[in-house]
């Protein structure tokens, strides 16, 4: 009951702020305010809170009443969220399509990220995302086994992987990015509906799970008009990570 509490007042507060209930730069009200409004414990408002702060909805800051983020299109990494997540944080409709998925042999580039030998099998998935129904991005990840056993065992046509993933079990606990740009092939030209040489964001990632272990490696070109990524620093924070029950 109570973890479905706080994912109703997390989901609650966040159709607020699309609806434009709550304008960027707006306090929510307090923890003990929403407590008694729905009849829950503090302990589940803060679980509500936590989860929105992993979507990138609202600020992270203790003892103060939090206030909604603003920036549409903006995609952070100070959290570790899916796509889909982001998307419906900003007022979008995510979707995919998927392109190609195939079990094949590792290619060096692949092993090395992932950390596995020379000669391993990989899932190679490639996939469209959309934000309400315009192609915005291109995902081409390698996942290792058993991980990718799982998402080509999933129906086709899944929103988010990643939260699938994260229900038989699976946690993206760390990531690692590297962000530059590059020109559209062929191939990205048609699956974006561009012109070829168009300037795409490439966002590379190698996500790993609480005890370090590769899952994944992708590459993700976005449109640039489309998306806008957004990183923030502090010395106090050694890894990128996020509590798995709160994605």
């Amino acid at each position: 009951m109570g973890t479905t509490l706080y994912r109703r007042v997390a989901e609650d507060i966040k159709a607020a702020i699309v609806s434009g209930s709550y304008q960027a730069g707006a306090r929510l009200p307090s923890e003990s305010e929403l407590a008694a409004r729905y009849g829950a414990s503090r302990g589940t408002i803060r679980q509500a809170f936590a989860a929105l702060v992993a979507d990138g909805v609202i600020s992270s800051r203790q003892g103060a009443r939090r206030v909604v983020l603003g920036g549409p299109r903006l995609q952070t990494f100070n959290e570790l969220v899916s796509f889909s997540r982001w998307a419906r944080a900003i007022g979008e409709e995510p979707a995919g399509r998927v392109e190609r998925m195939e079990l094949r042999a590792a290619n060096e580039d692949e092993c090395a990220h992932l950390e596995v030998p020379l000669g391993s099998r990989v899932y190679h998935l490639t996939r469209v995302r959309y934000l309400s129904g315009r192609p915005v991005m291109i995902e081409r990840t390698a996942y290792r086994e058993p991980v990718g056993a799982m998402v080509a065992g999933m129906a086709l046509d899944v929103v988010s992987i990643t939260e699938r993933l994260e229900d038989l079990g699976v946690i993206f606990a760390d990531a690692e990015h590297q962000i530059d740009a590059v020109a559209a092939t062929s191939e990205d030209a048609r699956l974006l509906e561009v012109r070829s040489r168009v300037p795409l964001l490439r966002e590379r990632r190698r996500t790993a799970d609480p005890d370090g272990v590769m899952l994944e490696w992708s590459d993700d070109r976005y449109l640039g008009d489309a998306v806008a990524f957004t990183v923030r620093n502090s010395a106090s924070v050694k890894a990128l990570s996020r509590l798995p029950s709160q994605r």
